[in-house]
């Protein structure tokens, strides 16, 4: 059999599709949106485009009474409404031929010895080699029962992989953890069942084009690297901002908040993309220490109630709509002091970033959806010109667009047409739809690709997480004595706090 490498990781590939060899794959959380909005839809589209083995097969547990083909059903229906490509009838039968469902909840024996007889079935009539992977689509709550069954049952160990023997691994979620101690307890309940490199922490967000472009664009182009530094750059904002409330999220949302669901995981892990040193290859190594070494380097303001702010969206006008305030949503307490709006200050102590300040923020009901990587730099030591002639010159900028609209953008200063020296912002603009014929891959559909593959460089290991949640558990501590979030109202870029927060720098967010 061909074997395929990832063309992330070997630069010398060329580009073979990477195809996943015998396998099947255990979801856990089968009636929750993210199965039926990511999994299956992702699972249907590799499958469609022919990066699945023949027999790749998908058992679904859960608690509902459910045949075989009731489970059937219910990826299907996930398909049609979910699914990034065409719905063809011949590749759904093959794969629909693989389905299987084991009822039981989590801490049911008998249900895990039939998942266990489900599974050596699979091996002999669809030729799955014992090769599986156990996607864990639930709340952090249940993976220590889940895992802790997967062992007793014989269901977590495998042969050895380098020899060629079947292979287990599992698949997790956000979040790790709510803090530090309880990320350290989660990661230590999967290292005592799986050994670490068959441990994968899905960011959905390391599955993106733009957010791999970043790697692409700062180390294949040598235009970049020579400014990339504190000696021409000012300073970064990272922004995720969603524009819908909290919808039916409730019971996950209030007490988790802003920094938990974003900053810990998403924004930190594009932060230590655009300042990590170039790794010495793309191997899942090679990303990961020097993504740990940027953690590590994090340093944070002494006066927290200046450098971070948070906020709680109130009613307003969202999409021309009138829209209700986070504690009139259903299932919100009225004395919730959950945030919904999260912004901080961090320092990269090295010698490249020294002085730089990276600004993250995120939150939802602001003035529109969008997640962006924004480097801004120094304006010129000397500009010859009149001061009427650069009036409305701004700071040079590259910011890379992650969603939606997906692309870069430069912003300069060009003459304006004319017999005057009157210079103006210009920007040049990259966008993938307008430049490649061949549409992106949905992230899921890679991240899960690469499980099955056993590939794990866009997977944050247990360092990474740990080091994130050293960086916010400060910041969350000093705001657990505060009280209740300041209030913005829906439709707006934040509570007033985050913009006074970067004009005592002197410098102002962007508006995207």
């Amino acid at each position: 059999m061909t074997s395929y490498t990832n063309p992330l990781r070997d630069p010398q590939d060329r580009r073979l599709p990477r195809i996943a060899g015998p396998c099947g794959m255990v979801l856990f959380g089968v009636t929750g949106d993210l199965s039926r909005k990511k999994v299956m839809p992702a699972i249907y589209d590799l499958a469609n485009r022919g990066l699945l083995p023949p027999g790749f097969s998908l058992v679904g547990f859960a608690r509902r009474d459910w045949a075989n083909q009731d489970f059937a059903q219910i990826v299907h229906d996930s398909v049609k409404q979910h699914a990034r490509t065409p719905f063809r009838e011949e590749v759904w039968r093959q794969l629909a031929e693989g389905f299987r469902f084991v009822q039981g909840d989590f801490d049911d024996d008998r249900a895990f010895e039939q998942l266990r007889l489900t599974l050596d079935e699979l091996d002999l009539e669809r030729g799955t080699g014992g090769n599986f992977a156990f996607y864990l689509a639930i709340p952090p709550g249940f993976f220590g029962t889940v895992v802790g069954q997967l062992e007793e049952h014989g269901l977590s160990k495998g042969g050895d992989p380098a020899s060629g023997g079947p292979w287990r691994r599992v698949v997790v979620e956000k979040p790790f953890g709510h803090d530090l101690q309880s990320a350290r307890e989660l990661n230590a309940t999967l290292d005592g069942v799986f050994p670490p490199e068959s441990v994968f922490r899905i960011d959905h967000y390391l599955g993106k084009e733009t957010v791999q472009n970043i790697l692409a664009m700062r180390f294949a182009n040598n235009m970049f690297e020579p400014i990339w530094n504190s000696n021409y750059v000012d300073h970064v904002q990272i922004t995720m901002a969603e524009d819908i409330g909290i919808g039916g999220r409730a019971g996950y949302y209030d007490g988790i908040g802003a920094a938990r669901d974003v900053i810990q995981n998403h924004l930190l892990q594009l932060m230590a993309l655009v300042a990590m040193e170039e790794p010495t290859s793309f191997t899942a190594d090679a990303l990961a220490t020097e993504k740990q070494k940027v953690l590590a380097s994090v340093v944070l303001p002494q006066r927290l109630d200046l450098t971070t702010a948070r906020g709680q969206y109130a009613a307003g006008w969202a999409g021309g709509e009138k829209v209700i305030g986070f504690t009139d949503e259903e299932g919100i307490r009225k004395t919730s002091t959950t945030e919904t709006f999260a912004a901080i200050t961090l320092h990269v102590e090295t010698r490249r970033w020294a002085g730089v300040p990276f600004y993250l923020r995120t939150g939802k009901r602001l003035g529109r959806r969008v997640t962006e990587v924004a480097v801004v730099f120094k304006r010129a030591p000397h500009l010859p010109f009149s001061e009427t002639a650069t009036e409305e010159l701004t700071q040079n900028a590259l910011v890379i667009r992650v969603q939606p609209d997906e692309g870069m953008t430069m912003r300069f200063g060009s003459k304006v047409p004319g017999t005057a020296m009157e210079i103006r912002d210009v920007n040049m603009d990259f966008a993938y739809g307008g430049s490649f014929t061949e549409a992106s891959a949905e992230a899921y559909e890679r991240l899960i690709l690469d499980v099955l593959l056993g590939d794990p460089p866009l997977f944050p290991r247990r360092e990474e997480v740990e080091l994130s949640w050293r960086i916010l558990d400060p910041i969350l501590d000093h705001w657990a004595d505060k009280g209740r979030p300041e209030p913005y109202a829906s439709g707006t870029w934040g509570p007033e706090s985050a913009d006074a927060m970067l004009a005592r720098d002197d410098r102002t967010w962007r508006r995207p």
